[in-house]
């Protein structure tokens, strides 16, 4: 006999201890993709994220993955619980993190923290298996070098989920075809880094320590730059960061002019999810690069 599906309070009580008594449950506003809630317990506090349904599958086991991997780096992570799945839902159960507010060296810390995660490295570019980025499924497999992995794992599979949404982008292919041709005079070969993955401004925390912490990854072992690329992107993060990773863990000549490079692929990914506008940068991109 099948066991039966449990409810949310049950699922939480497999997980926490049949004694948890549950105080309170509070929406928490801002996902774009799942819901989220905390909930007070005789436990502490925790923090769910779920969605209804199984939209996206495996969504939650592989970001728990991925967060055990960010425990490596000096950055402050919060505890996993795993997923849990329950009628009618799944999600992740996370230790509440209690906000603080900037240390006057929270900059600091995050560039050396930085520079300390991405000397993490591994034989291959990819990961053990496929995540997501946002709500896109990431691709993440083993290549020996970045650029066929920049190419065969992240730029051309969205490429052609752009162009298979609207045939209007057909005409980038051949942009982006030139460029694969020239990736080798722009990026400089490194070791493959283990990358949070989706670094913008939304991904990091303060601790109630003043210490950064991140949530949210879409982990693989990439080019380190492609971390630093996406924060430039769409800002929230202080420069003075890159001071300090430099000072850690040294910089090829020319990254900054690598920078939007690196960007087509996080563009390629909100030209997906959110329309045409993004198709105008990415011309411009290609443009300069090719």
């Amino acid at each position: 006999m099948e066991n039966p599906i449990p409810s949310l309070s049950s699922a939480l009580r497999e997980k926490l201890g049949h004694d948890l008594v549950i105080h309170s449950k509070e929406r928490v506003s801002g996902g774009d993709i799942n819901q989220a809630s905390f909930f007070k317990t005789n436990k502490g506090v925790f923090f769910l994220k779920y969605q209804e349904g199984n939209a996206f599958p495996n969504m939650f086991e592989a970001e728990n993955k991925g967060l055990d991997s960010l425990r490596e780096s000096d950055f402050t992570v919060p505890k996993s619980f795993g997923p849990i799945q329950w009628e009618g839902g799944e999600g992740l159960l996370l230790e509440w993190i209690v906000s603080g507010r900037k240390s006057s060296d929270f900059w600091v810390n995050f560039g050396t923290c930085l520079a300390h995660l991405h000397k993490i490295t591994h034989s291959e570019f990819g990961w053990e298996e496929d995540n997501y980025i946002g709500s896109l499924p990431q691709r993440n497999t083993p290549e020996p070098d970045w650029i066929s992995f920049f190419v065969n794992q992240r730029l051309d599979p969205l490429l052609a989920k752009a162009v298979d949404a609207n045939p209007g982008y057909k005409h980038m292919i051949g942009s982006f075809e030139k460029l694969y041709h020239k990736l080798d005079r722009w990026v400089p070969e490194e070791k493959p880094a283990l990358l949070h993955g989706d670094l913008w401004s939304g991904n990091y925390l303060i601790d109630e320590k003043g210490w950064p912490c991140l949530i949210d990854p879409a982990v693989y072992y990439g080019h380190r730059e492609v971390d630093l690329a996406m924060t430039h992107l769409f800002g929230g993060f202080d420069s003075s960061y890159i001071e300090s990773y430099h000072k850690a863990y040294p910089l090829q000549e020319g990254w900054q002019e690598r920078l939007d490079l690196h960007n087509l692929y996080p563009l390629l990914v909100h030209l997906i999810l959110f329309g045409g506008g993004y198709a105008r940068q990415i011309e411009q991109l290609l443009k300069r690069y090719i």
